[in-house]
């Protein structure tokens, strides 16, 4: 509530409903507002605290249930975001944003590096020589294998292990094995639906014998503790942590704008209810909502089915404050005059949101949309980190740090490559924070960055 009136302060446009006004609290009941908000709150502490704990998560039919609703709620959700991309962002990213941006190296620059990011977790079983749960036990721990040009080709070093204790691998002087670029490999889905068996490149075993060939590897990134490639599970990894970004700032916007914008523009009681309810979930601690929420469900998720369950508890961590700051703009935007014109000539409420209000909020979700990111892709690697979010089969950048951090020999003996997912994770979060920056200059020139 002190936000509020701060807001009302510092913006004039923004006038607080008056005693005796349409959608105003008279003087005479605002005892009975305040037993409205005592009681909001102790319904919204009953549901937290409670909810959870009666819930019958171990019967089969209700965790059915709760599966089918979140990849439903969440398709649905991602359909309305895609129908307002299509209709206003694509519009206002041409028209508003592109021109600045391509005059602007850096952001040209994090464009090309979040292009690659996306365009390598997209086509990754294409660019992976291998599946992500391919073992091999023989070559646990393989340092990255060097790559030579030799007799007209690319030609991958063969290597044996000198020291079994400490998993030291020599070169075998003299003996290389080709690689082939568009070879034929182990089948796989493209995008899950295309098959094939076409890889970008494999490693010729054709001159060696069987049971030598059936072990050799190349690793671009060395091997895990079970000789799994890391660049393939790097790759498929970011599947999952790349992905997880979008899907859940996607829920975040569509919820926060249809709470915020709503409460903003129709103000009185929609906006009192709302906003308690918003500021009861911000003083929850989100590190302990996020744990509680993810506990409760563990048992009874698979891998892939996971995956949404963690989307949905991020969204439903941070749509909070995104509904309060486009409140805030809704409350500012409903008194300019072309909104006033629009309601003098008899437009229906949801032609002006749709119209005027949204056109005006897009430039604000765009450039908060890429500064959240970052914090969906943390969130997914700390809960995978702590044992919370995607379990093995599966690949994640959170998993493949928590394998890297449970066994000592990677810090004992300087088993550096187990730890390049925390450095794909810290250049993609600093590219999200340096576009970020690049896009709220371009759209707010007063808000530049020195």
């Amino acid at each position: 509530m002190l936000a509020d009136l701060l807001l009302a302060w510092s913006d004039p446009r923004i006038k607080l409903e008056e005693v005796g006004t349409k959608g105003g609290f008279e003087g005479q009941k605002s005892k009975r507002n305040t037993a409205i908000l005592l009681f909001l709150v102790g319904v919204n502490a009953f549901v937290y605290i409670h909810l959870l704990g009666y819930l019958p998560f171990g019967e089969p039919e209700f965790v059915d249930g709760l599966k089918a609703t979140v990849k439903w709620t969440a398709g649905i959700l991602f359909a309305i975001l895609f129908g307002f991309v299509a209709r206003f962002g694509v519009p206002a990213f041409r028209e508003r944003i592109w021109p600045h941006l391509k005059r602007r190296p850096l952001g040209l620059t994090v464009l090309a590096v979040l292009g690659i990011l996306y365009g390598s977790a997209l086509f990754a079983p294409f660019i992976a020589p291998y599946a992500p749960s391919t073992a091999n036990l023989t070559k646990t721990y393989h340092p990255p294998t060097k790559v030579l040009w030799k007799d007209g080709g690319f030609q991958v070093q063969r290597y044996y292990l000198a020291d079994p204790l400490r998993a030291e691998y020599a070169p075998l002087e003299g003996e290389t094995m080709p690689l082939r670029f568009f070879a034929k490999g182990p089948s796989y889905k493209l995008f899950g639906l295309i098959p094939m068996e076409r890889r970008l490149f494999q490693l010729d075993t054709s001159g060696l014998p069987e049971e030598e060939a059936a072990l050799e590897r190349v690793y671009l990134l060395g091997s895990d503790t079970t000789g799994r490639c890391v660049f393939t599970r790097l790759l498929h990894g970011a599947q999952v942590s790349l992905s997880i970004g979008l899907v859940g700032i996607t829920i975040t916007m569509v919820i926060g704008f249809l709470v915020g914008g709503l409460s903003g523009y129709y103000g009185g009681r929609i906006d009192f209810v709302s906003m308690r309810a918003v500021e009861f979930l911000m003083a929850i601690p989100g590190l302990y909502l996020l744990l509680a929420l993810r506990s409760a469900l563990a048992p009874y998720f698979e891998a892939a089915e996971m995956y949404f369950v963690i989307i949905v508890i991020l969204s439903v961590i941070g749509w909070a404050g995104t509904a309060r700051i486009i409140r805030g703009m809704s409350l500012s935007i409903r008194s300019r005059a072309y909104v006033l014109a629009a309601e003098s000539m008899g437009q229906p409420s949801v032609k002006i949101l749709v119209k005027h209000l949204l056109p005006n909020l897009t430039s604000y979700l765009l450039v908060a949309a890429t500064l959240s990111i970052p914090g969906y892709i943390l969130g997914e690697a700390a809960l995978s980190f702590l044992g919370l979010g995607i379990q093995e089969p599966a690949a994640s950048w959170g998993l493949m740090l928590k394998q890297a951090q449970e066994d000592m020999k990677v810090l004992v003996l300087n088993f550096w490559w187990l730890l390049s997912p925390g450095f794909a994770i810290f250049v993609t979060v600093i590219a999200f924070n340096l576009l970020g920056d690049v896009l709220r200059d371009i759209v707010d020139p007063k808000m530049k960055t020195r």
